[in-house]
């Protein structure tokens, strides 16, 4: 028997999981909205724990299993451990298990990929495409040997078309009676049009159960919101996180998911700092528009900092977390300043959209750290397949050689510097595109031709010293006290300081905050909710004490918000000290 609940939160808590275990007695598909703080991880631990308890014999002598689908390879290695990786769970990432209920059905795998528009051009390259193996192992696309390696966008495709197939529907039925489904709201969304259209309502279909929050969704492509009406829905209105000054404040944000906290007497802080009454010239410049200049916007921040150190705050990292929502002012803070002002668009380095920025950060970076430790596995690991194989002495000698050399270009040099090393060795192999981009950059120069925005950009890079490569590397990797959306989903920290800046294409949070109170008065759906779940996604994040600060103008609508939603004491405007 469950203990009794001793708080609020957890009164709460036992409410949402009475509902969720109704659901799950009845066989019925359902939504789990857990909001910021609400423990829905917990519940999703705590379904697969009653699960094992009620079904897991019965599963076992049908050969079936429970499909527990994450978004990431840390929340699966959670889970498996969480549940001593019992058997009748099979608990995968998204990619990772489309694959490998795709693997069965080679012939159908192999002609929904040569369909596929980003194939179209290889495959023109190849005699006898419908001879080749189709393989999905690092994520990139490969044609060597045969063998047609996917890369990780083509999985959805492949599965929605595989779903057509009504045997391929079968065998998921068959094999997996139950789904749950981590994150929900990050989901492809024509992955869940795709079960609404086969699954969804269906006699005989497997029971569903998405956990997530619509309103923490951060990926472009994720689906958001699910609604249906075979789907329950079943919120938990707990917030095990936040001080209660905090939770109110996410409840005038989000009243249609009120939340209660833990415990009503701890104290906690809200500071929101803006600077209107600076009297300079903003920016003027498409999306930094309204934005403070530079060197105004880091003073603006150095005086926040100030202020709430003189009222407590703790800026050690351990206790203290900066969400930078302007990329330049993180840019600058973190050592990689000189990348805004070569790629036209943020997400190029932010969120590593640019083929030669990905292929620094996500392979070299990480093989030159394992290398330099002398984890000679890990650095294979990380190059992948951009790794020839070590056949000798002399293969070491070479490989040795040419890391060493690598890190006193990373050191030392430029990423130009680091690119003409590569091209020169050979080791490791770039990726094809890089490649590609660089040959016709070095064809176009030599030519004196003029050269497309991309290489133009790509031109200006290899002036960079590759020191902020390195400082974007660790950045993406999470260890910097500075952080954006997208590493801290899931995090909390005792402080939070939010800086709210222009410079991103997506967002104009002036933009949002003006219409939040009236989300049916915002102009693009889309652009609102995007700014709406990072703003709730930043207000969350701390256990005790909260700190906005705005560099961009704010309307008289949005101070209205924002004294709407955390009180008229909170407002602090430090534009006339700047």
């Amino acid at each position: 028997m469950a203990d009794a609940p001793v708080n609020p939160a957890e009164e709460a808590a036992a409410k949402s999981w009475e509902k969720l275990k109704r659901a799950l007695d009845a066989g019925d598909s359902f939504v789990f909205e857990a909001g910021a703080g609400a423990g829905k991880t917990y519940s999703l631990l705590q379904t697969l724990d009653y699960l094992i308890e009620e079904r897991a014999r019965e599963l076992m002598r049908r050969k079936q299993q429970i499909a527990c689908i994450t978004f990431t390879r840390i929340a699966r290695d959670m889970i498996l451990k969480r549940t001593d990786s019992n058997p009748v769970v099979y608990c995968e990432t998204t990619h990772a298990f489309a694959w490998g209920l795709m693997r069965q059905f080679k012939r159908q795998v192999r002609e929904a990929v040569l369909a596929l528009d980003a194939w179209s051009e290889r495959l023109a390259e190849v005699e006898a495409p419908s001879t080749l193996e189709v393989d999905y192992d690092l994520g990139h696309r490969v044609i060597e040997d045969g063998k047609l390696s996917l890369h990780h966008d083509d999985i959805f495709p492949v599965l929605i078309h595989l779903l057509d197939n009504p045997k391929f529907r079968a065998v998921l039925t068959s094999r997996f009676p139950i789904i749950l489904v981590d994150e929900y709201q990050d989901t492809d969304a024509a992955l869940i049009a795709a079960l609404e259209r086969y699954f969804f309502g269906v006699k005989g279909a497997p029971q569903f159960g998405f956990y997530g929050d619509h309103w923490q969704k951060i990926y472009g492509d994720g689906v958001g919101m699910i609604e249906h009406p075979a789907l329950a829905r079943i919120d938990k209105g707990a917030n095990f996180r936040s001080v209660k000054p905090v939770v109110d404040g996410l409840n005038r944000i989000r009243p249609e998911l009120p939340q209660i906290e833990r415990d009503p007497d701890l104290p906690g802080m809200i500071r929101i700092f803006h600077t209107n009454g600076w009297a300079g010239k903003r920016q003027s410049r498409n999306h930094w528009q309204g934005d403070l200049p530079a060197d105004k916007a880091r003073a603006a921040f150095l005086r926040t900092r100030v202020a709430l150190e003189e009222a407590g705050w703790d800026f050690a990292p351990e206790h203290t977390k900066i969400l930078m929502l302007t990329q330049r002012a993180l840019a600058n803070e973190l050592g990689y300043g000189s990348l805004p002002g070569i790629f036209r668009y943020n997400d190029a380095f932010a969120r590593k959209a640019d083929p030669h920025i990905a292929w620094f950060v996500d392979q070299l970076e990480p093989a030159v750290q394992a290398f330099e430790a002398r984890r000679f596995g890990a650095m294979f690991e990380a190059l992948g397949r951009r790794a020839p194989p070590v056949r000798g002495a002399a293969d070491k000698k070479r490989w040795s050689q040419t890391m060493t050399r690598i890190l006193e270009i990373r050191a030392n040099g430029t990423v130009g510097d680091m690119m003409a090393h590569l091209l020169a060795t050979g080791l490791p192999v770039l990726p094809d595109d890089v490649a590609k981009s660089e040959r016709k950059l070095a064809a176009l120069i030599a030519e004196g031709e003029e050269r497309s925005r991309r290489l133009v950009e790509i031109e200006k890079l290899k002036a960079v010293p590759f020191t902020e490569i390195t400082e974007l590397a660790r950045y993406h990797a999470g260890t910097s006290p500075f952080e954006t959306k997208h590493g801290v989903k899931g995090d909390q920290f005792e402080n939070v300081l939010g800086v709210f800046g222009r410079g991103w294409n997506d967002y104009n949070f002036d933009n949002y905050l003006r219409v939040a109170r009236n989300p049916g008065a915002a102009a693009n759906t889309a652009a609102f909710e995007r700014a709406r779940n990072l703003f709730y996604v930043v207000c969350s994040r701390p256990k005790e004490r909260l700190a906005l600060l705005f560099t961009q103008k704010l309307s008289d609508e949005s101070l209205e918000t924002l004294t709407d939603f955390f009180g008229a004491n909170s407002l602090i405007d430090i534009g006339g000290q700047l």
